[in-house]
């Protein structure tokens, strides 16, 4: 099956932090961030996932997300995170959101769980019946603690509403990308180029909270063929993804993110800030991403 026609989860697709201040979302500093990233070229944004610390927010706090940046006129595309153990109270929620017709959600297995893959089959054929919006598959088991086979994922591929998978391994990514059964949405931002030359088409990367531009320069650069004026830009931001994830996600990016002024270096409990000593770390990288400019400062 070619997923040409049935995708619309093309280029990059941000899992954007929830930015907080004083215990609460900081409304403000989110529509300031969707603004920052629609004009740096990012296709659209996931909101509520793990880097988004989905499940430490109450639903109200989330239709206040999702208010405050689609208030913007031109506002980026929006995914919702939706996952849950329960697949009744994870339909539900999706009910709950569908008003807002996001462009889809991303929905993992049930995790803790570990179900067979009969019971991750019949979990997200009873979210599909929820919903008539497109649905992103979500296999990585370091999150969700059980791993989908391909066969399973190509199951799913034939009913309408599943268009693409989040996919962090990358002989997975290589088959999917092959098979073409399925859309695969690079996950592994250290994978990415190598997605993206490969044929990739889309991926959510984490470490593009910083230097957007610069992914998306890349990823275009990939699809145009020329894979060593992108390996070049790739290569300095290596070891500022390694420090992305050196902590837990999404601690580092936070820290990132407020040494550059734009939200505040805040958390909810149980997640706690990055160690000052990574923090020393991530500004040392930063400095070396920011002293080799793109083609783009260059051109």
């Amino acid at each position: 099956m070619d997923t040409s026609n049935k995708t619309p989860f093309e280029g990059i697709w941000l899992p954007m932090i929830t930015p907080m201040r004083g215990g609460h979302v900081d409304l403000d500093a989110a529509q300031a961030l969707a603004r920052y990233y629609r004009n740096a070229g990012i296709a659209g944004l996931v909101l509520f996932g793990s880097t988004g610390e989905g499940n430490l927010l109450s639903v109200p706090e989330k239709t206040g997300m999702i208010e405050a940046i689609s208030s913007d006129p031109d506002a980026l595309p929006l995914v919702f995170g939706a996952g849950g153990v329960d697949t009744r109270g994870v339909a539900a929620a999706i009910r709950r959101l569908d008003k807002y017709r996001p462009a889809g959600y991303l929905v993992p297995p049930p995790y803790y769980l570990g179900p067979s893959q009969a019971g991750i089959l019949w979990h997200y054929r009873q979210i599909a019946w929820a919903t008539e919006r497109p649905i992103i598959l979500y296999n990585i088991p370091k999150r969700a603690g059980v791993t989908m086979t391909v066969q399973t994922m190509e199951t799913l591929a034939a009913l309408p509403n599943f268009r693409a998978v989040k996919e962090c391994n990358p002989s997975v990514l290589t088959a999917l990308n092959a098979r073409r059964a399925l859309a695969p949405l690079c996950g592994e931002d250290l994978a990415l180029l190598d997605h993206f030359l490969a044929g990739g088409r889309g991926a959510i990367p984490a470490a593009a909270h910083l230097y957007p531009d610069r992914y998306v320069e890349i990823m275009q650069l990939a699809r145009d063929g020329h894979a060593e004026a992108a390996r070049e830009l790739f290569e300095p931001l290596r070891g500022l993804i390694r420090l992305l994830f050196a902590e837990p996600n999404p601690a580092p990016i936070k820290r990132a993110l407020a040494m550059q002024g734009l939200i505040a270096d805040e958390l909810r409990m149980p997640m706690t800030s990055a160690s000052r000593e990574l923090g020393a770390r991530l500004q040392r990288a930063m400095s070396v991403v920011q002293g080799s400019p793109s083609r783009l400062q260059t051109a």
